[in-house]
This record gives structure tokens, sequence and C-alpha cells, in this order.
């Protein structure tokens, strides 16, 4: 392998600082999450950036001291950050989870019928006219359970991911009451009135308002607010939304989201830089990769190895810190797409791999909002393109001028191959280092960018021959580790005790200990922690 040195076309940022050395405001990064959000429940970008500015608009009126201006921010930036934690569950049931998000995002969530008659539809829509009733059945008999669980799941990975942010205590503890209603007939403790934390009712009525107003009209809005006051929103405040609520979406369609709420973002203005910044590109690719049961530390895991080939090929130290953070970025689009297509057990159709080529478009969107991720962007959104111009979005030819986003390209290669799939087991490492030099042959891939990664890998070096034993984390033993790892790709416990050879019982014995050792209670929490502690990688 040739050492062939990178050449760097964003060495420097619009500041003038390294690429190693630019700060980002923490407003940015929680803005950003946002649109991941509004993708995840197929909304335009910005519209939770628009239902933030409604929430403060609501603060200002009602005369809400500093303090909950503040945590009211926070939480309609990051209501639905736990969101990608039971994206899986939800498409299990429902298939396309994104379109019944999107299709119940404004339906009144007090009224459990109304979300029901959507519910029974998107279960039976595949299914023989025979089969409908005992559908109905299952759900009517399970549904009330299954939300319970599907809720909970997404708050507790929620207050993981904030957590990890270093956000307020306030703002974590309105957060779990992501899905309750006034009325208590939310989710997943049923807490009523004033039982929910203000910040959270105040966004429980600005998120419905600005969906509502965007999707039918400003009118049709207040219509609801006056509908659903004393049910499903606090009656005070929706009362105050139905007297001003005209001139705030006014006022709303004149404004440039993005802007508008960074301007708001409370002082003094936190920033990340240096290890801070990215430690909170970590819990980005966390919050990314929980998506599918299949993508678990998939950015990690690129990152790691992306970075490590950059070293061989002679990258300075600020395109490798560059190279590695647009790695733990590059798949943020994947919120967009469904999991239907992310975990469906076959090949794909022609119309579900358009879908899937949105992706790197939807990341570079998404990052180019903020200066300092725009930065990221030429590698973060051209993992995907190859040096013969096979690839996508933008079909481009790669070559040693992009040394970075081919080392992407590669390692991501790398690494999904040898990674199970929906559609087929993971690929032995010798075998994912063949593929990879048959596509640097035809063209594909670079040459010496394939012989770093896999030298990177470890192919071609005699492994350690007195290598440690690592400690398992949390206490573990060997088997609740296969256990957690299994659990994590979403196999249920009946799966779970097949693979293992195991009865069921003893596999739920085996998963209710491992979930009391590492302090969760859901799947997605669990695959979470598998992930912070690298038992899946």
């Amino acid at each position: 392998m040739t050492g062939v040195a990178c050449t760097s076309r964003h060495r420097r940022t619009s500041g003038g600082l390294p690429i190693s050395g630019p700060s980002l405001r923490l407003g940015e990064f929680v803005a950003t999450f946002a649109l991941a959000q509004d993708n995840a429940f197929g909304q335009p970008l910005e519209s939770q950036l628009r239902s933030c500015l409604l929430a403060t608009a609501i603060c200002e009126e009602a005369g809400f001291d500093r303090a909950s201006r503040e945590t009211v921010y926070w939480v309609a930036l990051l209501r639905y950050i736990g969101c990608t934690g039971h994206a899986h569950e939800v498409a299990t049931v429902f298939g396309d989870e994104i379109a019944i998000r999107a299709q119940t995002l404004v339906h009144d969530a007090a009224d459990p019928a109304e979300v029901m008659r959507d519910v029974v539809t998107f279960a039976t829509a595949s299914a023989a006219p025979d089969e409908r009733d005992q559908i109905v059945r299952s759900l009517q008999e399970g549904a009330h359970e299954w939300a319970v669980h599907n809720f909970a799941s997404g708050c507790e990975v929620g207050d993981m991911l904030v957590q990890r942010l270093g956000l307020d205590v306030d703002v974590r503890h309105a957060l779990a009451f992501t899905f309750e209603r006034w009325n208590g007939k939310g989710y997943p403790a049923g807490a009523s009135g004033e039982e929910i934390p203000l910040a959270m009712r105040v966004v429980h009525l600005s998120h419905d308002m600005e969906a509502i107003g965007r999707l039918f009209s400003p009118e049709h809005a207040l219509d609801a607010a006056r509908d659903r006051r004393g049910r499903t929103y606090d009656p005070e405040l929706a009362d105050l939304f139905a007297a001003n609520g005209g001139g705030w979406f006014e006022r709303l369609a004149k404004l440039d989201p993005w802007d508008a709420v960074l301007e708001l973002e409370p002082e003094p203005h936190r920033t990340l830089a240096g290890a801070e910044l990215d430690d909170a590109l970590v819990v980005a690719a966390d919050f990314i990769d929980l998506k599918s049961p299949y993508m678990g530390g998939h950015s990690r895991r690129c990152a790691q190895l992306a970075g490590d080939a950059a070293v061989l090929l002679g990258c300075t130290p600020d395109e490798i810190t560059a190279l590695r953070r647009a790695a733990l970025l590059h798949e943020f689009g994947t919120t967009a797409v469904p999991n239907s297509i992310w975990d469906k057990p076959g090949p794909l159709t022609r119309s579900e791999f358009d879908r899937v080529e949105l992706h790197p478009m939807l990341t570079e969107q998404m990052l180019r909002r903020s200066p300092a991720l725009a930065e990221l962007n030429a590698v973060a959104a051209s993992h995907h393109e190859k040096a013969d111009g096979s690839g996508y979005h933008k079909r481009l030819r790669t070559h040693g001028a992009d040394r970075e986003a081919c080392a992407l390209a590669a390692a991501d290669i790398y690494v999904g191959l040898t990674t199970e799939r929906a559609d087929r087991p993971a690929f032995s490492g010798d075998a994912a280092a063949t593929e990879l030099r048959r596509l640097a042959s035809d063209g594909v891939l670079d040459h010496d960018v394939v012989d770093a990664v896999l030298a990177a890998a470890g192919h071609g070096k005699p492994a350690a021959a007195t290598a440690r034993r690592p400690t398992l984390p949390g206490g573990l033993t060997g088997r609740e580790v296969e256990v957690l790892r299994l659990a994590a790709r979403g196999l249920t416990t009946r799966a779970i005790a097949d693979h293992l050879y195991i009865s069921p019982k003893t596999a739920d014995h085996h998963i209710q200990h491992v979930y009391a050792k590492i302090g969760v209670s859901t799947r997605a929490a669990a695959a979470l922690w598998a992930v912070q502690h690298e038992v899946v990688s």
C-alpha cells in the first residue's frame, strides 16, 4: 500500500479555525436533531422548529419566567428524540412507520377512537379479507399494552440520549411526558392535568397547532384548540392560543425558522468543541443507528475504521478528526426511510431503493444549515459515491482528491458487509476483504484506500497471540451478553430461546436479569446501552 497523503478541500472553517477547533452551538446541534425528527414523522424540514417558535410565543404571552421559557425551548426541539428507539416496533405492526406517524400526527391523541381508526387501517392494509377480523380483534385486545410499552420505549431512550447531552433535569423530566394527555388518556403512565409538566403542556399544544395549521389552515388549528381544550390541552393554554394564534401564524409565515430559533437560544450560549463536540456527535450517531436493530453501532464502527485508515494514508490530524466526525453523522438522513425498507428480509424494489438513495441527500440538507456541521458535508454526504460514478445520490466520480470521502465509502461497505442484515447473514472478515478488493479491481473503489481500510481492519496482520479476554460490562455473564445482543437485534423471547437452544421461560428469565442489571426496561434502551458499552458493534 502506498502512503498517499490526503488533500482536504475543507481544511478551514468559515471562521478561519482549523477543522479540529471549530465550536458548535448547542442550539445548532439540537435544532439539527429536530430536523431528523421531522424526517421520522414524514414532515417537511423545520416543522419542529416552527413548533418551537409557537411555543415561545405562548410563553411570552403567558408571562412565564425565564427558567420555564428555557425549558420549553429545549423540550420543543427534542420532543421526539426517542423516535428512532421504537421505529422498529412500530414498523413491525404497521409496515411504514413514517406513514402512520404522519397520518396520526394531527389527530386528537386524547381520543383513542380517532387514532384507532388509522391504526386498524394501516394494520389491515395488506391483509386478506378473512384475516382482517382477527387482526382487528388482536389490536383491540393488545393495543393498550402495546402502546404503553411502545411509548415507554421512546421516553426511556430519549432520556438516555438527552442525559448524555447534559441538559437540565427539568428538560428530562418534561420529556418523560411526551405522550401523556390532559385528560389522562395518554401513555405510558396515564398522567393527567397538572401532573404533566408545564413545558410539555405547552409543547403538546404548539406541536399540534403547527401541524394542523400547516396541513390545513390556521383557522382549522384555532378551532382544534377550542374543541380540544380541557381534553387534550391545558384549557388555559388552549384559550390563550385561540385568542392569539392567528397573529402568531401570520408572524411565523414571515420568519426563517432556523435563524429565528437560534436567535431565541437561551443565553449564555453553550458551545461544543473538542472532546465535548466529539461526545455530542456520538450521541447523534447512536440516535441514528437505533432506528434499525441491524444498524446498532454502525456509525461508531465506520468512524473508527475510516479514521484508522486515514492515519495509514498519511492524512493530517485535522483531516482525520474531520473524517471521524463526518462518519458519526453520515447516516443522519436514514430517519426519512421507513423501517419497512431498512428491515425488509428480501430484496428491495426499484421504488424502495429510490427512497434509500434519498438519505445522503437529506444528510446534506440537514448538516448544511449549521456552518460548523456543513464543514463535514463533503465527506458525510458522499459516503455512497464511487470512484467510477456508480454511487449515489449525485453520481460523483470520487478520486485521489477525495481521500476522506473514499475512506468513508470503503469503511461503510466493510462495516455493512461484516454486520448481519435483514436479508443476509454477516460476511466473515475475509469474505468482506475479498469483496472490497474486487470492487477496487473493478474501479468502483480506490485501490489505495481499500488497502488502507483493510489494513486498519486487521487483514494481513497476525492476531495478537496473548490477547486478554475483555471484562464484560454491567456485571453481565457471557450468556447474558448473548441474550442482550439478540434482544438488541429485535428478536422475540421465543426467537432468542430457539437461537440459544433454551426454553422461552429461561430466555425471559435471562432478559429480565439483563434489564435489571443495566437499569433499563425496554428493548430499545437495552440496545442503546449495548452500543454505548460496546457489547454490540
